[in-house]
């Protein structure tokens, strides 16, 4: 048994409990969890404020950090002490369209998500579904546990230049805004793309962080003038969007 902290309804207060991860499969890698972050998509979803329906009790967390502790006979990408991280899919069909261009997260079956998501394993010989969790609960449980069993296609390498702890909300706000700004081109300009962030809290800190380290210039669009000192010790270039002087200052700039 594992120990986990759960909410068990809506209410947001959540409970030490144990649960029951499953015994690692041949293309499993076994991973003890040493940090998991908060996202705010995780209070979401234990007051049951998403469209889909929310399972408890509800072991939330995908934005894990920890170091591998087990592998099975066919994983060949991680090794026992390997630094290793997992973001919010736990599993996809890896033979759609979709996953075949490493998008698992449009995979055309369903992928798993790591937390209040139906139990689908499947694994290199087909789909089939599991219990996965005790509780007779075929969900998933998340991060805010002492341990995790992940197919191996869904766990990644963190590099030994990587604070632990800090990387792990890399697995969800990290790629949340890493995504676009490479999609767009940001990472390939470099010093040639001038990029604008709206709003400057998680995500929006994230994405000012990572737009700079691509050599972008980054402008901060915020109604917050109290965050003004904060985005400009990044290096960052601060706009108040209530200021209709600052903003005329800056339309068609780029």
């Amino acid at each position: 048994m594992v120990l986990a902290i759960a909410a068990k309804d809506t209410s947001g207060v959540l409970e030490r409990v144990e649960i029951e991860r499953r015994a690692p499969g041949e293309q499993d890698v076994d991973i003890e969890i040493k940090y998991c972050g908060i996202c705010h998509s995780d209070l979401h979803s234990i007051r049951a404020e998403w469209p889909i329906p929310s399972m408890y009790p509800m072991v939330p967390g995908h934005e894990i950090a920890g170091i591998v502790r087990a592998v099975g006979s066919q994983v060949t990408k991680f090794k026992v002490g390997d630094r290793v991280g997992v973001g919010c899919i736990v599993d996809s069909c890896r033979e759609c369209g979709n996953c075949s261009k490493g998008l698992e997260q449009f995979c055309a079956k369903g992928n798993t998500g790591t937390y209040n998501s139906k139990a689908t394993y499947y694994g290199k010989s087909g789909p089939k579904t599991k219990v996965l969790e005790g509780h007779s609960a075929e969900y998933t449980f998340g991060g805010y546990s002492q341990s995790i069993v992940v197919t191996e296609e869904c766990v990644v390498r963190i590099p030994d230049s990587i604070d632990l702890a800090a990387s792990a909300p890399l697995l969800c706000a990290g790629i949340t805004t890493y995504s676009p700004l490479a999609f767009f081109g940001a990472k390939d300009k470099g010093s040639a793309c001038t990029t604008g962030v709206i709003g400057f809290g998680g995500l929006g800190h994230m994405a000012v962080k990572l737009a700079l380290s691509m050599g972008n210039t980054v402008y901060v669009f915020s109604t917050s003038v109290v965050k003004k000192a904060a985005v400009e010790e990044l290096g960052a270039k601060f706009v108040c969007s209530a200021d209709k002087d600052q903003m005329a200052a800056v339309t068609g700039a780029w």
